[in-house]
């Protein structure tokens, strides 16, 4: 199951400097690599750490190159944290490869189905009429791909995952297990003191390259679909509601939740637990901050936290509009104290 130094920079690229033969066991974490190990080190901050890690190789940037050779053997790349990416990937495909491609016997295909070339199908998996499965995709136990719905070549969906009817999800994404997309969406009419139904008559679109996290639920449209874009990394307990529409490459962790009809932009990041409430928008590069509540669209990239103690509505808003001012308050007192100070000057101001 090893591999050696050689060979990795052969694969990966990167400068490989020491015993080209020299023998690797696994990629490891830096604190815990052994002498058959490899770790990296992807940052100056962390390079006092270099002397004290038992590792065999290091995988670090040209700036710690002479740390590096100094212990022993190294690969020396631009990126650390990505070559480390990469390597995890070529290590499982070497040393993890996936088995034949196969439709298991208790598999119900409906015979409108079309499967491309080398699709693997498993145990009580179930695919509806009209649905298309794109070559060399996987479809794990249990699944079920609902009516006229699309998968995209070369992606693979774990155990238990639910593609509801009309949906698409492009190619080479990865779905993990008990991941729900397709749900009817969050849509009632008030009555009469009882909740009307609303026909949720859309679908889910998902581009490629996409990743959905276990447990994940992305809700189907009311009556336009719900857009993921390509690239997009959903964690696992992440809610996406009706019509909502995440721009390409954006990140959600775990807990996240959006509200039906937001509009994420691309290059956005929100933090586990965080909620996006509905009809708002994000511009690309918003990154929110975890635990957070986004209360209004946030139309300018950058770094946004917002957190605030639950209470009474009314005594909420006065709260929060007073704490908007806090900081020109706290100016004001200041220019008052200095103002003092000046016209006492034998007085600090807090003997006043």
């Amino acid at each position: 199951m090893a591999a050696t130094l050689g060979a990795i920079v052969e694969a990966l690229g990167g400068q490989g400097i020491g015993d080209a033969g020299l023998g690797i066991e696994r990629p490891a974490p830096l604190d815990t690599a052994g002498p058959g190990d490899i770790a990296f080190v992807a940052q100056a901050r962390y390079a006092s750490r270099i002397a004290s890690t038992r590792a065999g190789v290091l995988i670090v940037p040209p700036a710690l190159q002479a740390q590096a050779q100094a212990r022993g053997a190294c690969i020396v790349t631009d990126d650390a944290y990505l070559y480390f990416a990469r390597l995890t990937q070529w290590w499982r495909a070497r040393h993890d490869p996936l088995p034949p491609a196969r439709i298991h016997p208790t598999a119900v295909i409906d015979p409108s189905a079309v499967l491309g070339e080398g699709v693997d199908v498993g145990p009580c998996a179930v695919i509806e009429a009209g649905a298309r499965i794109g070559a060399g995709a996987r479809i794990g136990a249990h699944c079920v791909i609902g009516r006229d719905a699309r998968v995209g070549e070369g992606t693979v969906l774990y155990p238990r995952v639910t593609l509801g009817e009309r949906c698409h999800i492009g190619a080479r994404g990865i779905v993990h297990s008990g991941a729900v997309i397709g749900a009817d969406g969050f849509g009632f009419a008030p009555h009469q003191g009882r909740w009307i139904k609303i026909e949720q008559l859309g679908a889910v679109r998902i581009g490629d390259d996409v990743e959905i996290g276990a447990n994940t639920c992305i809700d189907r449209g009311a009556l336009d679909d719900t857009v993921i874009e390509d690239g997009v990394k959903l964690d696992n307990l992440v809610q996406i509601g009706h019509n909502v529409r995440v721009g390409a490459h954006t990140a959600m962790a775990g807990n996240a939740g959006v509200a039906g009809s937001a509009d994420i932009g691309a290059h956005c990041t929100v933090g586990g637990g965080a909620i996006v409430l509905g009809h708002l928008r994000l511009a690309d590069g918003v990154h929110v901050s975890a635990a957070s509540v986004v209360t209004r669209s946030l139309l300018q990239p950058g770094q946004y936290t917002g957190m605030f103690p639950i209470d009474d509505n009314a005594a909420w808003e006065k709260n929060a509009a007073s704490l908007k001012q806090l900081n020109r308050l706290r100016e004001r007192l200041k220019a008052v104290e200095q103002a003092l100070a000046q016209a006492q000057p034998n007085k600090k101001p807090d003997d006043a």
